[in-house]
């Protein structure tokens, strides 16, 4: 990838980490106990408001600190999957008045299947661990 376009990943790569960890931490500080009883009131197991907020809030650090992103971004791809099909198709791309559509996760989703594609190594301790890389130094 060329310098530009790494530039562009890396900036993607960090907003996109810092708004899932944003949304993970909320979850947690407005009561993870309420966003389980929630899950559970659309048909998803409430432990699994635990699972989406821990990778929100871990994923996003290590997206910003550049570390797993590819994984993390594709474990992204999912989360955002399943709030599409799970909570926010039935309500349109733009929303109903009472809850918001769709249109930020596809972008989310976006963002990060752009991710899991590409990688972003530039300013991401990813790079120390890229052996190609190591050997063309």
């Amino acid at each position: 990838m060329n310098f530009k376009n790494e530039i562009g990943a890396v900036i993607l790569r960090v907003i996109l980490g810092i708004t899932f960890f944003i949304h993970g931490l909320a979850k947690f500080q407005g009561g993870i106990g309420n966003t389980a009883g929630w899950f559970d009131s659309i048909g998803i197991p409430g432990f699994m408001a635990y699972v989406v907020a821990g990778i929100e809030l871990v994923g996003g650090i290590a997206l910003v600190i550049g570390l797993g992103t590819r994984i993390v971004s594709s474990l992204f791809v999912l989360l955002m999957i399943g709030a599409i099909i799970k909570v926010k198709l039935a309500v349109g791309f733009l929303g109903n008045g009472q809850m918001a559509g769709y249109e930020l996760d596809l972008a989310f989703l976006t963002m990060a299947l752009f991710l899991a594609i590409n990688g972003s190594k530039q300013l991401a301790v990813d790079k120390f661990f890229d052996k190609s890389e190591s050997a063309q130094i």
